[in-house]
């Protein structure tokens, strides 16, 4: 299962990232001006957030098995589709495409390993996640710089296909279909709200920083898309089987532990998306270069979750490593707003490997612990709210850096020529450790008792609990 999963997860998050270094290759190819490209990245980014609401209910509907290999399948033929598009109106339909299988994988996936691991088992299945969130958009950059200069833009996409085609034949063999849950009727209403608003609201965070926040059709369609969302709260709230399970938010694990992710989310993935232009427009590496010099973050990320299910997890609980690692996160943050044009590289890269580390601290504990007091039945449900607040938490944070580089400006006049003005590069990079440190206050709400079943301990020992959450109500084992 794990193996199938990580597969989907890996190419979906691999897609969000690899396909930004092949844009300006694009606008030659097809004599298409930078402004016309970007309906290939919101075309992706809209039908992601339009088919993430239903996922939950297909998968109980159906099977999880059937739709997670149906919704590979599909992503993988619009990434072959993607690569032979002859002009830009075929990508962009195929990328819209991509996007529904997209959107249906994830929290599929994510259903299915939480229902075949017990919670005391989860954090270790956490440890295996972190590898394509961690590793893609890491990676991204590193292959669209080797496959537009060595290659072609087309294998942007082709790259996809081989590791679609193994995930649905090892799928296909070795993952068993899961026992259905009940999913009632399909809830149109909420699906409709959900998907538009969504995707209005993806639209406009996407394009605000571009062409300003207080441009007709982004104003219009951030405003609708905030008013359907309050619509839907409305709406679900009322019904007995909603679409979006928003009467689950009344766990306070699983509240708190969404709130972390999406501050989380704002911050990290904002950063990475930051990164990528500080690396090259500001300190003028080549696509390649600022590639290599965001990687080390993900090993971080994969060296630390190992540090964090060993050793952390069963010792400390969720609480005080979320905590820490989204501290952890501002200061690698706060060291990022110093760099300069004569700053070594190798004290950048050991910059972005301590906020991979840190960040470890926040994606393993939140992944193990919100689900903890959710069960098997409103596991679909769950997974599906968890996904698309975390897919609309980086939309978030990468739309207020782009604002923050925008407002402070990006160029600046040197004895009469332009040149990169990175103080806006700064301030945006601690506007960053500003929404990591929101995500540390709301970490501190978590009550490490609530996550008790997901805590094995190694030594027989009592550990009694208490409501503020210091201490674990879990049962040793040996």
């Amino acid at each position: 299962m794990a193996v199938v999963y990580v597969a989907a997860m890996f190419m979906a998050i691999l897609d969000t990232t690899i396909v930004n270094v092949a844009l300006p290759t694009l606008g030659r190819d097809f004599h298409v001006s930078s402004t016309a490209l970007d309906t290939v990245v919101i075309g992706f980014l809209v039908s992601l957030a339009v088919f993430i609401p239903a996922s939950g209910w297909l998968g109980d509907r159906f099977g999880p098995r059937r739709v997670l290999l149906t919704a590979i399948f599909m992503f993988t033929a619009a990434s072959a589709l993607c690569g032979m598009a002859t002009s830009l109106s075929e990508l962009t339909a195929f990328r819209v495409l991509q996007g529904v299988g997209g959107g249906l994988m994830t929290p599929v996936g994510m259903t299915m390993l939480w229902r075949a691991f017990p919670p005391a088992e989860r954090i270790r299945a956490s440890a295996i996640l972190v590898v394509p969130t961690a590793l893609a958009p890491a990676l991204g950059p590193v292959l669209g710089g080797l496959f537009v200069t060595d290659l072609s833009w087309r294998w942007v996409f082709f790259v996809n296909v081989p590791i679609g085609l193994l995930a649905i034949a090892f799928g296909t063999v070795f993952l068993r279909e899961q026992p259905r849950h009940p999913s009632g009727r399909f809830d149109l209403p909420g699906f409709v709200m959900a998907g538009v608003g969504l995707g209005l609201l993806m639209y406009g965070l996407s394009e605000g920083p571009v062409k300003g926040w207080s441009s007709p059709d982004v104003a219009t369609t951030c405003i609708c898309g905030a008013v359907l969302l309050a619509g839907l709260v409305a709406v679900e709230l009322r019904r007995p089987d909603p679409l979006i399970a928003l009467r689950l938010l009344r766990d306070r694990l699983f509240c708190s532990a969404n709130i972390v992710m999406f501050c989380g989310a704002a911050a990290f993935l904002g950063m990475l998306y930051l990164a990528a232009l500080f690396f090259q427009d500001g300190l003028g590496l080549s696509a390649l270069g600022a590639g290599l010099t965001t990687f080390p973050e993900a090993l971080g990320v994969m060296a630390g979750a190992q540090l964090v299910t060993r050793v952390l997890y069963p010792r400390l609980g969720p609480r005080r490593i979320m905590m820490g690692g989204l501290a952890g996160v501002a200061i690698g943050m706060v060291a990022m707003s110093f760099v300069g044009d004569q700053t070594n590289l190798w004290l950048v890269r050991l910059a972005m490997l301590e906020m991979g580390m840190s960040m470890s601290g926040v994606f393993v504990p939140t992944q193990a612990a919100a689900f903890a007091t959710i069960s098997p039945a409103d596991t679909g449900r769950a997974s599906t709210f968890f996904n698309a607040q975390r897919q609309l938490g980086g939309a978030v944070g990468v739309a207020i850096l782009t604002t923050v580089l925008s407002a402070v400006g990006v160029t600046s006049s040197v004895a009469g020529h332009g040149a990169a003005h990175l103080a806006a590069y700064h301030m945006a990079f601690l506007t960053a450790a500003a929404l990591a440190l929101v995500g540390a206050a709301a970490a501190a709400t978590v009550k490490d008792a609530d996550a008790a079943n997901t805590i094995t301990r190694r030594r027989t020992v009592a550990v009694p609990a208490r409501d503020t959450g210091d201490e674990l109500s879990a049962p040793a084992t040996v």
